[in-house]
């Protein structure tokens, strides 16, 4: 497969591990970046050596030769970049969440599949080394049919001191964490058939929510409880920023605990085996497991560039806006939405 070039849009918090994933792959190089505030271009660029820096998007598709786009803008920026990119018959990757609004979530998809443009989502959540495991032995399986499973991602990180920004959101953790854990959700146990939703607000001055619990039925028969907060409280387990994960099946349980251990009970017993993520010099180690993810995320990214399926595609990642969003109309009014 021959180097694709590609722009990346964005130089904020998670661009430069985007890019350093990419450089794994050494199938991919980004060529020019974009960003509104051209001195965050300029030092990215420097520190990647990057050629091209540009504050000014329609000029950069104007000059470069391109093979692809990377948006890591933030989210009300998304559909501007898309429609650019589609207008130019050019291919898009796009960062989650992928839209503000469902509505919009299902323009950009459509604007893609009229200009038969392919039109991928960045959602590297799923591709955490436990999590893929998870998924193989729930598969195989040896626990029998899943019938509950809880799916925790609660932490007392400091999150807004990396990402101030996030104070500031209307829509936060459920569009924040749930476009990633939800996606989770769908990864391990199928399409939701209905689900209902509750949200908090435990930090003082932020505008949106900091914690939510979701519960879902999941593929006719599972009944999915995914709890989220970023309350910045005390925690007895604390796992930033891993995600908990404990399923009961027909035939025994599953337990993804901490340290990337997974626990099989069955009447045989329980065995326990350890399944780290890969180590990169360039990830902060408060991020590993998420910082690995990316580059199993972006291979399969890749793969799809050049026309292999890619499982997280626009058409399969609307189907995780919609519960975003449906969780969002399901603490609104208080009421179990059905799909």
């Amino acid at each position: 497969m021959r180097k694709l070039k590609f722009a990346l849009f964005g130089t904020g918090f998670w661009a430069r591990y985007q890019l350093a994933g990419w450089r794994e792959l050494r199938g991919a190089e980004c060529v020019a970046l974009y960003n509104r505030t051209i001195s965050k271009a300029d030092a990215l660029a420097a520190e990647f050596g990057i050629p091209s820096t540009y504050d000014d998007a329609e000029e950069l598709l104007r000059k470069e030769v391109l093979d692809f786009i990377d948006i890591a803008t933030d989210v009300n920026h998304h559909q501007t970049f898309v429609n650019m990119a589609a207008a130019r018959r050019l291919p898009v990757i796009c960062q989650k969440p992928m839209a503000p609004t469902l509505a919009i979530a299902k323009q950009m998809v459509e604007t893609c599949r009229n200009a038969g443009v392919r039109f991928l989502v960045n959602e590297n959540w799923r591709w955490q080394t436990p999590l893929r495991a998870l998924k193989q032995i729930l598969q195989s399986g040896e626990i029998g049919a899943p019938f509950r499973a809880r799916l925790d991602m609660i932490s007392g990180f400091p999150v807004f001191r990396n990402q101030p920004f996030l104070r500031d959101l209307e829509k936060f953790i459920l569009m924040d964490l749930g476009s990633h854990i939800l996606d989770v959700a769908r990864f391990l146990f199928g399409e939701a058939d209905s689900l209902y939703c509750f949200t908090q607000k435990i930090h003082p001055g932020i505008a949106g929510e900091d914690v939510a619990t979701v519960m879902l039925r999941m593929g006719g028969s599972t009944t999915v409880v995914v709890e989220m907060a970023y309350a910045e409280n005390p925690l007895e387990r604390e796992c930033f920023p891993q995600t908990l994960v404990f399923v009961e099946g027909e035939k025994g349980s599953l337990e993804l605990g901490q340290n990337y251990f997974i626990k099989t009970t069955t009447a045989q017993g329980t065995t326990a085996k350890h399944y780290p993520p890969p180590s990169y010099p360039w990830a902060n180690p408060a991020y590993q497991v998420v910082h690995s993810s990316i580059v199993a995320c972006q291979a399969n990214l890749l793969q799809g560039l050049h026309g292999i399926p890619a499982e997280t595609d626009g058409e399969d990642n609307l189907k995780t806006a919609r519960l975003i969003f449906a969780s969002y109309d399901s603490a609104a009014s208080g009421h179990s939405v059905r799909f």
